[in-house]
């Protein structure tokens, strides 16, 4: 009990010193304790309640006095209060209307603040926004003027620079939602303008490349009218009238030279002048500008491909004209003209390596169109015009930088084919002038006639130089108008091998090897078939065999004529030679050819005539009239010989074997002729008589070999030609059988070249004509001891002479 009541102390001083919130676990600690503690708790409390109270009470009485005096007090202000109140009310009611205007006032000030402060937040805003609408303005612009490089500049400005500091307004995100299409645009109108270009300059091409290849030309023609105004002696080997007539020309054609470039100097045009280049420039300063650089570089590049495809390819009919291959060149060179430009004045648009692959596929196609198309062409002109335009387009692509080393290599093919034409060409020259010769010596009335014949042929003998007029060269008039002819085609020649960038030692060689052709194929050929024409009669083939002599006597000059134009020396070791010897000496052997095989033909038709009374009785006792006329036939022919050249000691040499060996082949032609005639199959029998008018005429021709129409034979060469037929005959004749079956087989032997085969044959056919003639004569004849006898001896030479026959098989 004790012990409970300082608890119950303890707990009264807690709750009047802890804060409301906090009595709680205090009160609690009340119920927790022993049991009725919290009744002696409520004493507890209630007795300190008590004690309070009366602390209370003494607290009020010791101020109560005062408080009495503070009542009494105020009651005496409350009065003074009332009447400050109204006071107050006053001065407010007061103060309030004369603080209205004030205020209105003051509102005023307030709203034109407001204003003021928003007028200044637009200025700041319209500042930030007026670049980007100027910019703006500015794009719009330059689109509709087509300054699209600009314009992308200025969108990029927009993007970088302007459209962040205004981004939060609604007419910046129109405009950043419009720039990928402007963008878009502007790639597509650049496109096109490329598009339009590329269309351009495909129809531009030719006249781009004319006006680079007439430059290139004019440049070339100052060129070489320079280098031949430093050479004026270059035709110093020539004659003197040749060499003043090209200096004139050279100095002519170096002072047109000048005037035509003074004329042309302001016209000089190149492919920036004839095109309009901006396209591309735009294109692509927009396309790398876009970050698509690339892609325009492809596109460009395949178009030109596809371009240059095009232009590569030929018309079908560009070989007949030489326009044709001028407009083809022209185009290519324009291409190329074009990308060389696009090449030094952009930056990896157009790459050397990418130009380099585009010239060797055009180059291949164009060496691969040239070989089909030059193939058809058959005129030289045409060719020449050809190679001329060839280099002239060789030139120009060179001095753009184009390797064009194989395009001369294609020159050098298509000389060949050149040379071909010319030969063509010459070969009908050749024949017109043959067919248009009378082959009769040129006559020369007086010495302004013989000036121009060996004006234009280099004709020299000093025999003929001292005969009178009027006289006859010895050669027909197609020699010298062979020599100019060849001499042509030799200048023709040349005219190929001119602006070939070759020395002078190689056109030299190229000229003689083409001239080499000229006369080993080409006239040589037209000799030949000269010769073998059946019009040509041995008149014509002698003066074909003085013809070929001349020419051959004229090659030497010919081969100086060749090393003047080309001012090569003919001592040159590696210099070629003219090959007109063989060529002529291969004529004049088929001339020699023909005329024996022509005076055999003429020797058959005479012989063909012939008409033998094979059954006569007796002969006519003079010669046959066929044989008569074939002997004086071979006279006046062989007069003819006496008209082959002889100048010299080795002409003369010439001249007479041929005359001699056409004698010769002629006799022992007609010789083996009338052999055939007495041994044909088709003759079954032969009379005596008919043997005796034989001999007569055998008889003529070995007085026609006796007489010796040709001069230089030794001795009797010319009767052995007719000794096989005399020495048959004189067997006939004699009817010496003994003798010759006697002494067959010996060297003396008087019939040696009497064959026993041949004399077995004409035997038989002798002794069917006896035996014939005998029936005819008399039917009894056979009864005659003399007829007998004779019949017995031929049957037994006959028997000999087979058995001789058979001999001579078996010992075979």
């Amino acid at each position: 009990m004790a012990d409970s009541l300082p608890e119950h102390d303890r707990i009264l001083q807690e709750i009047e010193s802890t804060d409301t919130a906090c009595v709680g676990p205090t009160l609690r600690s009340v119920y927790d304790d022993q049991p009725n503690a919290h009744q002696r708790f409520m004493e507890k409390l209630d007795a300190c309640i008590r004690n309070h109270d009366r602390e209370i009470e003494k607290m009020c009485n010791f101020h109560h006095q005062g408080f009495v005096d503070a009542i009494t007090e105020l009651l005496k202000v409350r009065a003074d209060a009332e009447k400050l109140k109204v006071q107050v009310t006053d001065t407010n009611r007061r103060l309030q209307d004369a603080g209205k205007e004030v205020i209105a006032q003051t509102e005023e000030i307030i709203r034109c603040r407001v204003q003021q402060r928003n007028i200044t937040t637009v200025v700041e805003k319209l500042q930030l926004c007026l670049p980007v609408l100027e910019m703006y303005s500015k794009l719009k612009e330059q689109m509709n003027v087509k300054r699209y490089y600009s314009a992308l500049k200025t969108m990029e400005q927009l993007e970088n620079l302007y459209l962040p500091r205004v981004s939060q307004y609604r007419f910046c995100q129109v405009m950043i939602e419009n720039l990928p299409k402007l963008r878009e645009e502007i790639k597509e109108i650049s496109m096109s303008d490329l598009k339009d270009f590329l269309e351009s300059i495909r129809k531009h091409s030719d006249r781009i490349g004319e006006t680079a290849m007439k430059q290139a030309q004019q440049q070339k023609t100052f060129t070489t009218a320079l280098q031949k105004q430093n050479n004026v002696n270059y035709g110093r080997n020539m004659h003197l009238g040749r060499s003043r007539i090209l200096e004139s020309k050279n100095e002519i054609t170096l002072k047109r030279t000048f005037e035509e470039d003074d004329e042309h100097e302001e016209e000089v045009l190149t492919a920036q002048d004839l095109v309009d280049f901006s396209p591309v420039y735009r294109c692509l300063h927009i396309y790398s500008v876009l970050g698509d650089g690339e892609i325009f570089e492809n596109y460009y590049r395949k178009q030109r491909r596809k371009q240059a495809r095009l232009v590569l390819q030929p018309q079908s009919s560009m070989h007949e004209t030489v326009e044709g291959y001028r407009r083809y060149f022209s185009q290519i060179v324009g291409f190329f003209v074009v990308e060389d430009h696009i090449l030094h004045v952009t930056q990896g648009l157009v790459t050397r390596t990418y130009t380099d692959e585009l010239w060797n596929m055009a180059l291949s196609k164009i060496i691969a169109v040239l070989r089909t198309h030059s193939s058809y062409c058959s005129d030289p002109d045409l060719v020449l015009e050809l190679k001329n335009l060839i280099v002239v387009f060789a030139d120009t692509l060179q001095g753009y930088g184009f390797p064009v080393n194989r395009l001369f290599d294609l020159l050098f093919e298509i000389r060949d084919q050149y040379n071909e034409t010319l030969l063509k060409k010459w070969s009908g020259l050749f024949r017109d002038i043959f067919e248009a010769d009378n082959y009769s010596p040129i006559p020369v009335a007086n010495e302004e006639e013989y000036k121009i014949v060996i004006s234009k042929f280099p004709f020299q003998d000093p025999e003929l130089d001292k005969q009178s007029f009027p006289k006859k060269l010895p050669m027909s008039q197609s020699v010298p108008q062979i020599y100019i002819q060849v001499k042509e085609f030799i200048y023709a020649s040349l005219k190929f091998s001119e602006s070939l960038h070759r020395s002078s030692t190689e056109i030299d060689d190229m000229l003689r090897k083409s001239t080499n052709l000229l006369l080993t194929r080409t006239l040589s050929s037209c000799l030949q078939n000269l010769i073998k024409k059946p019009h040509i009669g041995l008149t014509e083939l002698v003066q074909i065999i003085i013809n070929t002599t001349h020419l051959e006597q004229a090659c030497k000059y010919l081969e100086d004529f060749i090393s003047n134009i080309t001012n090569i020396s003919q001592v040159t070791v590696h210099t070629a030679r003219l090959y007109g010897l063989s060529t002529f000496k291969d004529a004049r052997h088929a001339a020699e050819g023909e005329i024996y095989t022509k005076l055999n033909q003429k020797i058959d038709e005479f012989i063909q005539i012939a008409d033998y009374d094979w059954t006569m009785s007796e002969s006519d006792g003079r010669a046959s009239g066929y044989l008569m006329d074939l002997i004086n036939f071979l006279r006046s022919t062989f007069q003819v010989f006496t008209h082959l050249p002889n100048n010299n000691n080795d002409h003369a040499a010439m001249s007479g074997k041929v005359a001699q060996t056409a004698c010769m082949s002629a006799c022992q032609h007609l010789s083996t002729s009338l052999m055939q005639m007495l041994l044909d199959s088709e003759l079954k029998q032969i009379s005596m008589g008919a043997i005796q008018q034989f001999n007569l005429d055998v008889i003529q021709c070995e007085l026609f070999a006796s007489s010796e129409p040709v001069p230089g034979f030794q001795g009797d060469t010319l009767q052995l030609a007719f000794i096989d037929l005399r020495q048959l005959l004189d067997l006939f004749m004699v009817w010496d059988w003994s003798t010759y079956l006697a002494d067959y087989g010996q060297a003396t032997s008087k019939y040696l070249r009497v064959n026993p085969s041949t004399a077995l044959t004409l035997l038989e056919k002798v002794h069917r004509g006896m035996r014939d003639s005998s029936k005819k004569n008399n039917i009894f004849a056979q009864f005659r001891k003399n007829d007998r006898d004779k019949q017995k001896l031929i049957e037994t030479v006959v028997k000999q002479l087979r058995s001789l026959v058979n001999g001579m098989s078996q010992h075979t």
